[in-house]
């Protein structure tokens, strides 16, 4: 299958690489030249431009930064869904607003093409070991399509229902992670205030009301769990600002439905002043470095 790929960056190069290895020919974009001198690497094919990489493809693959992204890959003149052929099926795997994310598949399909939106939980080692989780959003006769096709990425598909729903799981799923840490690391530093030490801790609080993700795959503290931002200087992972980004998709939401989050904006308050701190690019589990 021909696989047009935008967005190579830290998720996006290492899903396209898989797609490589699944035997697809996948033509790639990416505005940074490293990240595309990478995929060049792996065997994939460059493309000069956007609506270069959509040419003769059956699928097109997005994976941007933001919402104001999406928007300016497909919308406009020189946009795809003006410029692509619209047999080609359209999977944005970006984490945007649920209400964009309808705007550009209603747009998609006024043009003639079937959209979905399919971002992603698992994080960059998620991406390299393909077993990521899909959160589709759109209809189901596309989504079943192009399973065989995410099952290349990820090990979990799911349909969460019509366009925008899979953004409106990721938004509430990331918003829940956000809230797990900073009440995890609190927990941690409350018990090492107390002379815990901070494995054994973890360890009883793993097998009790209080286990969760991020104690229990992620931990927060150094030292505590190998193979872990938090024991690699919080290198690498899931950074600061993207899940500042991401808490502030689920208050933008929660307002256009004057829906109730007072856990998920202190959060947000949380994160961005860890972020001011100068810490925006660490892993997010750093806020466990966080003082108040």
């Amino acid at each position: 299958m021909n696989i047009g790929f935008i967005g190579l960056g830290n998720m996006g190069l290492p899903m396209a690489i898989n797609l490589l290895k699944a035997g697809h020919h996948v033509t790639g974009f990416d505005l940074v030249q490293s990240q595309s001198e990478a995929f060049a690497a792996a065997g994939g094919t460059l493309s000069t431009n956007a609506n270069a990489a959509a040419n003769k493809a059956d699928i097109l693959i997005t994976m941007l930064p933001a919402s104001r992204h999406v928007e300016s890959v497909y919308l406009g003149e020189s946009g795809l869904l003006a410029n692509a052929n619209p047999k080609t099926l359209l999977i944005d795997c970006s984490t945007i607003s649920p209400k964009v994310a309808q705007a550009v598949a209603s747009a998609a399909k006024a043009k003639g093409f079937a959209m979905v939106d399919a971002p992603v939980s698992g994080g960059t080692a998620g991406a390299q070991a393909a077993t990521l989780t899909f959160m589709v959003g759109g209809e189901s006769s596309v989504v079943e399509c192009i399973r065989p096709v995410l099952e290349k990425m990820g090990k979990n598909i799911f349909h969460a229902g019509a366009s925008g729903a899979g953004q409106t799981v990721k938004v509430c799923n990331n918003m829940l992670l956000g809230i797990q840490m900073l009440g995890t690391s609190e927990a941690l530093r409350l018990g090492i205030a107390n002379g815990m030490d901070p494995k054994v801790l973890s360890d009883i609080m793993s097998k009790s009301s209080g286990r969760n993700w991020t104690l229990e795959l992620y931990n927060p503290c150094p030292g505590v769990m190998e193979n872990v931002p938090s024991s690699k200087g919080y290198a690498g992972g899931f950074g600061v600002d993207l899940m500042l980004k991401d808490l502030g998709l689920a208050t933008e939401n929660a307002q256009d439905l004057d829906a109730s989050i007072p856990l998920g904006q202190l959060a947000q308050e949380l994160y961005e002043a860890h972020s001011k701190a100068g810490n925006g690019q660490l892993d997010f589990s750093s806020v466990f470095n966080l003082k108040q």
